[in-house]
């Protein structure tokens, strides 16, 4: 076995390299961060909060729909009606909503007779036939 001697000098390594760049790694990342520009979004925000909320667009297109279930209920506006209430909600909301389509969604084991009910009160009042939509509920 070698044993080393006190008298050896030790290797050394040289740091000025690396510093010099170190420091030029540095001085590019400052000069091209300054060029860098951060884009924002501008937000344009109302000038009156106090005031009323506008009124929803095409509301008076919203349509008069009844659903009637499995078990023969209509429903209108999520409660449960009779069909002899049908003609007066017609009038009522055809007259608040004159572009409003009456719309007849049918469960598959509903009676056919509610829904035809539906449909001939409707025309009853006036809404024309291209208005008044059947369709199957899924």
């Amino acid at each position: 076995m070698r044993k080393f001697s006190k008298g050896e000098e030790e290797a050394e390594v040289n740091m000025t390299p690396m510093l010099d760049i170190v420091f030029i790694m540095l001085i590019f990342f400052i000069v091209t961060a300054s060029f860098v520009r951060e884009s924002g979004i501008d937000v344009n925000k109302p000038e009156d909060q106090n005031g009323p909320p506008p009124p929803p667009p095409e509301d008076d297109k919203r349509a008069i729909a009844f659903v009637i279930d499995d078990s023969n209920r209509i429903r209108h506006d999520f409660r449960t009606i009779d069909i002899s209430a049908v003609s007066s909600i017609i009038k009522k909301e055809s007259v608040e909503r004159p572009e409003a389509p009456v719309v007849i969604q049918t469960s598959e084991a509903a009676h056919t007779g509610l829904a035809l009910r539906i449909y001939d009160e409707a025309q009853a009042i006036g809404i024309p036939r291209d208005k008044i939509v059947w369709t199957p509920r899924k």
